[in-house]
């Protein structure tokens, strides 16, 4: 069969580490020419050596940095077609403890850059008949605790998604969510770390078996598990999916939660 994306380009935000090095793999793999954008270097050169990727550095929140990545792109291929806006993190912390430093980088590191690498990209867009793919969370979907911040951003990530499928599907754009549960990468683990310390594990390993106990599936996702979905979302074969939330958690959001306490009592 032919690569689903070959000939095609693509742009991957937070393409350094985690679920935006994969989704890099991943399409590199099926025929793309994949760009990589960050604002650390170090990673995204690594990414570039280990894929074939092309490293781009520069803040996906900032619009002139964002506008002269995409110069690069189409003075180089003269085409866009696919953005995978991938970036995020920060906004740990309830409420009450969020300082106004914090809720700004919150909302900057996901939503700023996800509106405005996608706002910059749409003329290209629009020629290509492309797709974007918005990396949210089950934290779009549900509150976990003392996440404020970032369960804030996520929320707003499926808006931003919605809004741009509504107004440009018609217009040839398709637009999804993704919203990712227990991924193994850096930023996980560091979150491992901290229920390690408070709970007295010994191991990353241990840390994730407590954390996803009550997953059915019963474990965290690989990073290029989610980068499958990712492919299939911005490729062809989802020629007719626009403005869908596509949940990747092992089942986590499915959990009648109240009832946990009678697991293995065959309740109804």
């Amino acid at each position: 069969m032919k690569p689903r994306f070959d000939g095609r380009v693509a742009l991957i935000t937070g393409g350094g580490t985690g679920i935006g090095a994969a989704t890099a793999a991943r399409l590199r793999d099926e025929g793309a020419h994949v760009y990589v954008l960050g604002r650390r270097k170090a990673p995204l050169d690594a990414v570039a050596r280990a894929t074939g990727a092309t490293a781009l550095c520069a803040d996906s929140a900032d619009p002139v940095q964002v506008r002269d990545a995409l110069a690069r792109i189409i003075a180089h291929h003269g085409r866009l077609d696919v953005v995978v806006a991938n970036a995020g993190g920060f906004g740990l912390g309830a409420i009450g403890d969020t300082t106004d430093e914090d809720w700004r980088l919150a909302c900057r590191a996901n939503l700023d850059t996800a509106f405005v690498i996608t706002r910059e990209a749409l003329p290209m867009l629009l020629e290509s008949r492309g797709a974007i793919v918005v990396v949210s969370s089950i934290a779009g979907l549900a509150a976990g605790p003392d996440a404020a911040g970032y369960v804030t951003v996520k929320h707003a990530l499926i808006g931003l998604a919605r809004s741009l499928a509504r107004d440009y599907g018609r217009r040839g754009v398709r637009t999804n969510a993704v919203c990712p549960g227990w991924v193994r990468t850096e930023m996980a683990d560091g979150e491992m770390q901290a229920l390690m310390e408070l709970r007295g594990i010994e191991t990353l390993d241990e840390a994730y078996a407590l954390a996803t106990c009550d997953v059915p599936l019963e474990r965290a996702a690989a990073p290029s598990e989610v980068a499958s979905v990712i492919a299939f979302l911005a490729s062809g074969d989802a020629s007719y999916v626009n403005g869908a939330v596509v949940v990747a958690d092992g089942g986590a959001t499915i959990v009648d939660v109240p009832t946990l306490a009678f697991a293995g009592m065959g309740f109804p």
